[in-house]
């Protein structure tokens, strides 16, 4: 017996086949429809239902990147279930390269939404109901904020045991247990009863191969841990695993270093590397080069977040610092100091 096809958008997908859907959004000022792009990959036989998104926020593009390489490697023939591909949520902060919407909203603050809410909240509620109420688990590509850079982390409920499955199949430097935000589309997703992963990695505006390649292996990595893909992955892994950190490490607490003073700020680390407490991270000068404070580590961990921007003022967020779980973090000190050792490339 054949199986079913997908309806979304008002169109229907037959099993083995793959078909581009637009969900249409609204209308701009001169006249010009916009809507969603969506591609649906529906596979001949039965399997869960997943979707991939990315660029909620508009300038997050690494995501995009990410979703148009993972469709080039999985086929609707072959295909276990079925992969939902929206590649831009925020379809108007994209084309501007704008984080959020024209109102100024943060389309990840509005979710679940509203059919007659603000254009956010509307967005949240299309998005909501064309694509989660049909999923069981969704993958949200995201990138730092602007003059950031992330790292490539899982974020997820770690509690959970088929979450935390996922999250550690997905194969990220450093897997994250993070609280629900008011808002987001985890909460309302997870409120809808869809699993989800969050991939952060790169910086805004800007594609980077290794966030890009970490989150592309990732994706691949969570359907075939869900069956979902035929053939066998053949991932680029590290060069030397006799000199590699543990696949992915765990962390449940991280927090901000924060600048002491304000000048021009000069970084010693670099995303990855592994550090103790009391390390010095770089220093904050004046314009004249006059040392104006030093900036330390406040906890041991993983440096997962970094500030790019060369001037900083007083209390602004410099260093995301991400501890390690205690049992993983004795190993590693026992093999190598943990200021010696960081992922290579990043």
């Amino acid at each position: 017996m054949a199986r079913e096809s997908f309806a979304i958008g008002g169109v229907r997908v037959r099993a083995g086949a793959s078909r581009s859907v637009e969900l249409p959004l609204t209308r701009l000022v001169t006249g010009g429809d916009v809507g969603i792009p969506v591609q649906v990959v529906h596979g001949r036989e039965p399997g869960p239902v997943v979707w991939v998104n990315a660029a909620i926020h508009g300038d997050e593009v690494v995501g995009v990147e990410v979703i148009r390489r993972v469709l080039q490697q999985v086929s609707a023939k072959t295909l276990r279930g079925t992969l939902v591909a929206v590649p831009v949520v925020n379809v108007l902060g994209f084309m501007t390269g704008d984080r959020y919407l024209p109102d100024r909203r943060d389309l990840n603050r509005s979710f679940p939404g509203s059919a007659r809410g603000s254009l956010a909240s509307r967005i949240a509620h299309l998005f909501m109901t064309e694509v989660v109420a049909k999923c069981e688990l969704g993958i949200d590509l995201h990138t730092a904020a602007d003059r950031r850079a992330n790292l490539p982390q899982v974020r997820a409920d770690l509690d959970d045991p088929e979450t935390r499955r996922l999250a550690l199949a997905f194969g990220a430097p450093v897997a994250m247990h993070a609280a629900l935000r008011d808002g987001s589309l985890r909460q309302a997703a997870r409120g809808a009863g869809a699993r989800v992963l969050l991939y952060e990695a790169g910086e805004a505006l800007r594609f980077d191969d290794e966030p890009i390649e970490t989150g592309v292996a990732g994706v691949l990595r969570v359907l075939s841990a869900l069956d979902m893909l035929v053939e066998e992955l053949d991932l680029p892994g590290p060069e030397d695993e006799s000199d590699a950190l543990p696949v992915t490490l765990v962390s449940r607490a991280s927090g901000w270093v924060r600048a002491r003073g304000s000048g021009v700020l000069q970084l010693d680390v670099h995303l990855g590397d592994l550090v103790e407490e009391g390390r010095r991270l770089g220093g904050i000068s004046d314009t004249l080069g006059r040392r104006v404070r030093l900036v330390h580590a406040d906890r041991a961990g993983i440096v997962v977040g970094l500030n790019r921007a060369p001037l900083v003022n007083i209390g602004d967020a410099v260093i995301h610092i991400a501890a390690i779980d205690e049992e993983q973090s004795g190993h590693i000190a026992d093999e190598r100091p943990l200021t010696a050792r960081r992922w290579g490339g990043v």
